[in-house]
């Protein structure tokens, strides 16, 4: 192949970096028969580009910066015994590279592509596939991940890895990651500065994404559909989630939201859709949530122990069976400005806010807490008949919880 018709196809495959060096080749006739070999031969700033084919090749090392990019088709295959892609080199772009049959151990993380003190990397448009983690970065900042698509086989959480997982890194982009088949879609701990924005994880053992002790972080625009649970927040704060769709995280712990022990967070415009629980909180203070949609749910929200300052405004609680579950004292919570599907009050002066205030907490919820087993006697007219009695006079149920200017419309 020419160098003119060579270039022509790593502009076709929009290649992101300039070509310092050179073009080192590899194919089954080439000079270069395996990718290894020619990333020891290269340079710093080199390229290697990898044809179509097939290559069994697993811990390929690069310890420098280069850019591995590959035609349609080019397929790394670890043939089960360890890592594919070992990177330990600032500026290194892995464009295009498909790695499949990831090694499987219970002492070692082995992952597609193996990221370590790295600046400046970037990984994208790679599908990783029968894999134990899908990419394992650590120590690591300024990276890119995009475009890529990471399935597992999972069956059971010890056997199984993450899609995305990163420790100890900082200020990285995971965008536009299709990730399915893991035990967590994307894991984050110890990591700060970052965006996860515009992934979709679904079908995965654990949870779509899971973080713990990382702190300023953003996550938007993202989808998490059927996992063990949807996403879970931990020991972190200054957090700001927008736009984000929890949907059918089902089973009996599941939760489309978990937050633990986070502090300073914004919660607004996503969108909670037939989870078991919308979100369940424990230990969650200034957390503001807000324009979120609550619909068909189990429970919309769980406020468990330990949560004060938070406060929810102008969301939407549609069609949920139960909208507030509450086991603690209010403390300084406030609910003020949201549409309940369930309010039943008048608004004479039609000014958009109900005239009386809305109590969310029903009692047939704090019974359901105690005794799980009476979730069967779900809208039967007894359960009718105790909520409308400890509506009228509460003994149970917080008295002093409630939605003062409750909106008779759907909040836009």
């Amino acid at each position: 192949m020419s160098l003119s018709r060579l270039l022509f196809i790593l502009a076709l495959l929009g290649a992101n970096q300039l070509l310092y060096g050179e073009i080192l080749t590899v194919c089954a006739n080439c000079e270069y028969s395996s990718i290894q070999e020619a990333v020891a031969k290269s340079q710093e700033y080199d390229t290697v580009f990898v044809k179509e084919g097939t290559y069994e090749e697993y811990d390929i090392v690069i310890d420098k910066s280069l850019v591995l990019l590959g035609a349609e088709n080019a397929l790394i295959d670890a043939t089960g015994n360890g890592y594919g892609l070992i990177i330990k080199a600032d500026s290194v772009t892995i464009d295009n590279i498909n790695i499949t049959n990831i090694g499987q151990s219970y002492t070692k993380d082995f992952a597609a592509i193996y990221v370590s003190n790295s600046d400046n990397y970037s990984i994208k448009r790679c599908k990783l596939t029968r894999v134990f983690f899908g990419m394992l970065i650590e120590k690591s900042k300024n990276g890119i991940v995009s475009e890529n698509q990471i399935y597992g086989e999972s069956t059971t959480e010890a056997a199984s890895g993450n899609g995305i997982h990163m420790w100890y890194c900082s200020k990285s982009q995971v965008m536009n990651n299709e990730l399915s088949g893991l035990r967590d879609g994307i894991y984050f701990e110890f990591v700060t500065e970052s965006v996860v924005t515009q992934n979709n994880s679904y079908n995965n053992l654990r949870y779509g994404l899971h973080f713990m002790f990382s702190n300023n972080d953003e996550y938007h625009n993202n989808t998490f559909t059927s996992n063990g649970a949807g996403v879970a927040v931990m020991f972190s704060k200054y957090i700001t989630m927008t736009n984000n769709t929890f949907k059918e995280n089902w089973g009996s712990a599941s939760y489309g939201l978990l937050l633990k022990e986070i502090y300073d967070a914004e919660i607004r415009d996503n969108i909670f859709d037939k989870n078991t629980i919308g979100i369940y909180t424990e230990g969650a203070t200034r957390i503001v949530y807000e324009r979120n949609l609550f619909n068909r749910n189990g429970w919309a929200v769980k406020v468990s122990g330990a949560c004060y300052t938070n406060t929810f405004v102008k969301n939407n609680f549609v069609n949920n069976s139960f909208d507030i579950s509450y086991n603690s004292k209010v403390n300084d919570n406030k609910f003020d400005n949201n549409y309940w599907s369930s309010y039943t009050g008048y608004d004479l002066n039609r000014d958009g806010v109900g005239d009386i205030p809305y109590r969310p907490v029903k009692l047939f919820s704090y019974i359901v807490n105690r005794t799980p087993q009476t979730i069967l006697l779900l809208r039967s007219l007894f359960m009718e008949i105790l909520n409308f009695s400890e509506k009228v006079s509460p003994v149970f149920t917080p008295d002093n919880l409630m939605d003062n200017h409750p909106q008779v419309k759907r909040v836009s």
